[in-house]
């Protein structure tokens, strides 16, 4: 009898300890900048309509651990590339100075997790300075040498972002992420699938209460997601992929609304407000 209620008390403290260890997550939505005008739905998602439009955000999104943890999920951009010019930017507030909102300083944040090597995705890494970055290894790859070469394709990249991917690379600060369906931590898996760059991912986390998945660039705009096609042309490598990978995203989430695509401005008209372009995905 004592050694089954000393098997019992065992049991309850291994329970409580598991308990205790669970992380749990909050994620958030934060704007940086917009565009100046509303784009038509056909810019952004493939044969969408020429008459209706979409306002379009520039983001990142945050995720607040239990465990101490401050994940950024990309970086946003500097506002003197010439890219940001030929997109009418305005609005721009440095993603490190919109963070702030949340009482996020830019020495806080732990690791940054970077859905492709596009410029308004990566430029902004050099301003977190404790970070730890994450990449997919076969879009590293191709970012620091592929695209570079005669025949390589690097629209979209930036020769200074290389450059910083090389030195966080040396400074031992650079993870390769190899392959789909893989846990960085706890509760945060990346998959990839949707070919927006030569391997982008996205970010499935698990935060205690609800599934979410941040895709970033691998949905652009709520419409793809909707309708159920592919980005506009020059949005994706592999269309069918595209459209497999947000399939394969509604089955990891119990509600859509838990899918959240990378630059439509109506995510703000979805998720409670926080402060002045910053909102809770709850």
């Amino acid at each position: 009898m004592r050694k089954i209620a000393f098997l019992i008390i065992i049991i309850l403290f291994a329970a409580i300890s598991t308990r205790a260890q669970t992380v749990t997550y909050k994620v958030y939505i934060v704007r940086f900048a917009s565009t100046a005008h509303p784009f038509a739905i056909a810019d952004w998602a493939y044969k969408g309509p020429t008459t209706d439009s979409v306002r379009i955000n520039f983001m990142v999104w945050l995720i607040k651990g239990s465990n101490g943890k401050n994940i950024l999920v990309d970086a946003g951009f500097l506002n003197d590339l010439p890219d940001a010019a030929d997109f009418n930017v305005v609005k721009y507030t440095r993603p490190d100075s919109a963070l702030l909102k949340l009482d996020i300083k830019p020495g806080d944040i732990t690791d940054i997790i970077l859905s492709h090597p596009h410029w308004d995705h990566i430029d902004g890494v050099g301003l977190f300075p404790n970070a730890h970055v994450w990449i997919q290894k076969d879009d590293y790859g191709y970012f620091v040498g592929g695209a570079w070469q005669k025949d390589g394709n690097n629209g979209g990249f930036n020769k200074r972002d290389v450059r910083t991917m090389l030195d966080l690379n040396l400074a031992g600060k650079l993870t390769l992420v190899d392959g789909d369906n893989k846990e960085l931590m706890p509760g945060i898996k990346v998959f990839t699938g949707s070919r927006h760059t030569y391997n982008s991912q996205y970010v499935l986390v698990e935060t205690g209460t609800n599934k979410i998945v941040l895709a970033s660039d691998n949905i652009w705009i709520y419409y793809s997601l909707q309708h159920m096609v592919p980005a506009s042309d020059g949005g994706t490598l592999d269309p069918a992929g595209y459209i497999k990978a947000m399939q394969r995203m509604k089955t990891m989430v119990s509600d859509t609304k838990f899918i959240i695509p990378g630059h439509d401005a109506a995510v703000f008209s979805v998720f409670p407000k926080v402060a002045d372009g910053v909102a809770e995905v709850k």
